[in-house]
């Protein structure tokens, strides 16, 4: 199953107007699952939370490892040396945090930016408002480069959201010449989010088939 569902995201984007990287959402997912993901041609994968991360990352095979998850700040200390890029870095005591693990490592980390842009209180990620100053805070770090924005937009968001973040993507990108990515997408918008310019989707379920969760005792 897995096999055929890379097969059909990796025609979508191939036929895509522009160049889509695909970070795989691995929530739940064991090592092997995640493994044959690599088989099968997607190297990139992106976990939610650090204990999961951390109970399966000896066992894994990929190229890339992202953080996509909101993260607390005393658990960066965990992933600094593990993953490859923060995606949702929201607030400037998390920046300051990662510069400070970074710099131990003597580690550059690609981070994007996290924006709330639909205002929902259930999710993480910086106001709009916000986003000028964390990006120059980020900019201005030696151990630090920012890459982009991402966004967990709200279930069937009108297309306003995701021009919006469009235009902040082409702003902040304008202004920092490492940006490059707007990670905005997963299973069930990722085309909607192509069409309206993300260049980076976290699709999980599309390619794994519907998740499981353990039974509580």
């Amino acid at each position: 199953m897995i096999e055929e569902n890379v097969k059909k995201l990796l025609d979508f984007v191939a036929h895509a107007p522009h160049p889509v990287k695909i970070v795989a959402a691995t929530k739940t997912r064991t090592a092997e699952e995640i493994n044959e993901l690599a088989d099968y041609g997607i190297t990139a994968m992106g976990e939610n939370r650090v204990q999961e991360l951390l109970s399966k990352y000896d066992g894994l095979r990929m190229k890339e490892i992202h953080f996509i998850g909101a993260l607390q700040t005393n658990k960066v200390k965990y992933i600094a040396d593990k993953v490859c890029m923060i995606q949702s870095v929201d607030r400037s005591e998390l920046i300051r945090e990662i510069e400070k693990r970074c710099a131990a490592l003597g580690k550059v980390m690609d981070v994007l930016i996290e924006v709330n842009i639909g205002q929902e209180a259930s999710k993480s990620g910086c106001a709009v408002a916000d986003l000028p100053a964390l990006a120059e805070e980020v900019a201005a770090l030696p151990h630090m480069r920012l890459k982009g924005l991402m966004s967990v937009l709200p279930i069937d968001a009108e297309d306003s959201l995701y021009d919006g973040m469009k235009k902040l993507f082409d702003k902040t990108a304008a202004r920092y010449q490492s940006v490059e990515f707007l990670s905005v997408g997963m299973s069930g918008d990722y085309e909607k989010a192509v069409m309206h310019g993300a260049n980076m989707i976290r699709p999980g379920s599309l390619l794994f088939g519907a998740r499981t969760y353990p039974a509580r005792a």
